[in-house]
């Protein structure tokens, strides 16, 4: 819930709703997109004979749709599954089915603008969930391609040479040297050459060393990259988030459609931390500029710049279940806030009046359905829980015209009249969140 609210509260106005298809497209929509990643594309032959894939991400049917409807300026999020025939690792936040949460900008804008405003989205709502510390790496794949061509890498080879550096994320620099070199065919020299490069990483100041590069400096891809990350990491810096981006050469995002800018969200463990190793689940979110996508789907090849990014949901689910289970406390499973008991026999219709007077003043109150449940089973039902607050309502309290009002953690009682009873909850409520350790004081 609190992930949602982010999401909803931080994407900027405007964005709205649209659908991208259903779950199954034809092959050849999904299939020479993902790079090395298409293997783990689940292919699918429907009863006609036609050849169907589930979808790997929400990002080529929103491209699709944006072709199929001439649609040229757009701003959108959009939740959904996703599939991947991976290797799970539940603990780890990897699945096979998972929903992710995708926004995206489309259309023409002056350059720098509309990806700045991705990584402060992304940004806000790493730091409103309160995951600890994280890191977005940027990058962007005119500097990776530039350094490949200045190392001599066939352009042929580019895109796979990128899927192999991708990978150094997992692997150390020398199992990444011997990919490129026994697998992807790249001289030894050449992929020395690239280890030079794809190792760095830091901030303005690095950009500027790549600017007065004296190889990367002669290469007009490159160049161009690298004015662009300056002005990014202008942006940035006057959005204030540059504390936690890192201009970061081995990031390159496996996926053949990106085509500039491309960035990832990190998660870095504490030292101090306490947590289990299981909670270090690494990316949580992931993005990019794509603009030749949607071409790939119109019938006349028009282009329509798009950027956006990913948050891998189930991935902080992981996370968060993780950390809760590691710190003992006790998180609620509901967002009832007051359970109207009874604790007498035969006081079945005082508590559906009482019940409907609190819904009707817009409290989120419940009950059990039973006519005649103990005392005991309805208080241990808040336990269970969170509910943070019971009304009671027996005999001597409609005698008196009052309600017994019980803060669940303290077990403490007063008396409130019953037309205050509404008022009352909502003062106390007002100040506590999610957390049962509530500030609730009578």
């Amino acid at each position: 819930t609190k992930l949602a609210e982010s999401l909803l509260d931080i994407c900027v106005l405007g964005m709205g709703f649209r659908p991208n298809g259903c779950l199954a497209s034809p092959q050849e929509t999904l299939m020479g997109k993902y790079g090395d990643n298409s293997k783990l594309i689940y292919e699918l032959q429907d009863q006609g004979g036609e050849l169907l894939a589930l979808r790997y991400d929400l990002t080529v049917p929103f491209a699709r749709c944006l072709a199929m409807n001439k649609i040229t300026n757009i701003k959108r999020y959009h939740i959904a599954k996703v599939y991947r025939r991976d290797n799970p690792a539940t603990t780890r936040g990897r699945y096979r089915e998972f929903y992710q949460c995708d926004f995206d900008i489309a259309g023409q804008f002056d350059s720098m603008i509309p990806d700045a405003e991705c990584l402060k989205i992304v940004h806000e709502i790493l730091s409103d969930l309160q995951l600890g510390d994280f890191l977005i790496k940027v990058n962007d794949r005119r500097i990776l391609n530039g350094v490949f061509a200045v190392c001599g890498v066939p352009e042929s080879k580019f895109i796979t040479t990128c899927s192999t550096v991708d990978k150094l994320d997992k692997m150390p620099w020398d199992d990444v040297r011997s990919e490129m070199v026994g697998e992807k065919g790249l001289s030894p020299e050449a992929a020395d050459c690239i280890g030079e490069y794809v190792q760095l990483h830091g901030g303005l100041d690095l950009i500027e060393q790549l600017l007065q590069d004296p190889k990367l400096s002669q290469n007009k891809l490159a160049k161009e990259g690298l004015g662009d990350m300056k002005l990014l990491f202008e942006y940035l810096t006057l959005f204030g988030i540059t504390g936690k981006i890192s201009f970061d050469l081995s990031l390159a995002r496996g996926l053949d459609y990106y085509t500039g800018v491309i960035f990832e969200a990190v998660l870095l463990q504490q030292e101090n931390d306490h947590v289990e190793e299981s909670v270090s689940v690494g990316s949580v979110a992931g993005g990019g500029r794509y603009d030749g996508l949607v071409g790939m789907f119109d019938p006349k090849g028009r282009k329509v710049p798009c950027v956006g990014v990913s948050i891998g949901i189930e991935r902080i689910f992981s996370i968060m279940e993780q950390r809760v289970k590691a710190s003992g406390e006790k998180v609620r499973t509901t967002e009832t806030q007051v359970l109207v008991a009874t604790p007498q026999k035969h006081l079945l219709g005082a508590r559906l009046k009482l019940i409907s007077e609190l819904w009707d003043a817009g409290i989120k109150a419940e009950m059990l359905y039973k006519k005649d449940p103990k005392l005991l089973k309805q208080l241990q039902y808040c336990e269970d829980t969170g509910i943070p607050l019971v009304a009671i309502i027996g005999e001597q309290e409609l005698t008196d015209g009052v309600v017994k009002l019980r803060v669940v953690t303290t077990r403490e009682e007063v008396n409130i009249p019953r037309e205050k009873l509404a008022d009352e909850i909502r003062r106390r409520l007002e100040p506590c969140s999610l957390s049962v350790q509530s500030c609730l004081t009578l």
